[in-house]
């Protein structure tokens, strides 16, 4: 059974990378868009029947409108790099939820909510563009799928140790410590590396998409503002900290630039 467990991880974790066409690197990933993207649909059409959708308002439409232009932009770029038809199964989507949650969120395959809690944080479209960004780009790195692999091979991690481990003392002892420690050790930076990634994907296609880069970081200032220091230590949270993403967005804010003048875009809203 433990050899079993042992080589199923290994092939699953050999077997299953897949290249970011973003960053390059190869990632873990063995749920196929064929699988996932049914599953998120049909959570994402049943949210949308539970909950208050805002149609035909301003704010909706231009929900809408800065979703389509930065889904666009990705599409120029993934087609100007060589990965053309890399969206070919993707089914954007954008609605406005009402709702005080200062939040918004993506699934895979393209389905994107805004809650309205936090329009007053963005305050205009170019700070709808950052968030929007943001979301986008996790669609396009496949990150809900990776987040997928990532937890089956800490379950199964946690199947063999149960299995090795006979004292049922021992064995207690050992879910304590694997718990903790592959959520803080793993999980945790795992899901912390994926939103630093959206911050920068985002910001790009953003700014290829004609929004203004230099604006991502004033919006994570709005942030840090709203949320009055009340936010978890980095390590314990699945986000990076607010004033490591005004850092980061800050530095890149120049590169977005540079990447959307090869597109012919050197003016920004």
């Amino acid at each position: 059974m433990k050899k079993l467990i042992l080589a199923l991880a290994v092939f699953l974790g050999v077997a299953a990378c897949k290249t970011n066409p973003f960053t390059g690197k190869k990632v873990l990933n063995f749920y196929p868009n064929s699988q996932i993207f049914p599953m998120a649909f049909a959570q994402y059409d049943q949210f949308l029947t539970e909950n208050n959708v805002i149609e035909n308002s301003s704010e909706a439409k231009m929900i809408t409108k800065v979703g389509q232009r930065i889904s666009s932009a990705a599409e120029r770029w993934l087609t100007a790099n060589g990965y053309a038809g890399y969206l070919k199964d993707y089914k954007w989507e954008y609605n406005l939820v009402k709702d005080e949650t200062v939040n918004a969120w993506c699934m895979p395959g393209g389905k994107i909510v805004f809650y309205t809690g936090i329009l007053p944080i963005t305050q205009n479209e170019t700070g709808v563009a950052v968030v929007m960004g943001h979301e986008v780009a996790h669609a396009l790195a496949d990150h809900g799928a990776q987040r997928m692999s990532a937890g089956t091979l800490q379950q199964l991690g946690a199947v063999a140790g149960n299995v090795a481990i006979q004292d049922p003392q021992k064995r207690n002892i050992f879910n304590q410590a694997y718990g903790v420690g592959s959520q803080v050790g793993v999980m945790l930076p795992f899901s912390r590396s994926h939103e630093t990634e959206a911050d920068r994907i985002g910001l790009q296609i953003m700014a290829i998409a004609g929004y203004n880069p230099d604006e991502a970081a004033e919006l994570w200032k709005r942030m840090k503002a709203n949320s009055g220091g009340q936010a978890p230590p980095e390590f314990m949270s699945t986000h990076p900290s607010n004033d490591t993403r005004i850092a980061n967005l800050t530095q890149w804010a120049p590169l977005a630039r540079a990447e959307a003048k090869k597109f012919g875009v050197t003016s920004f809203e």
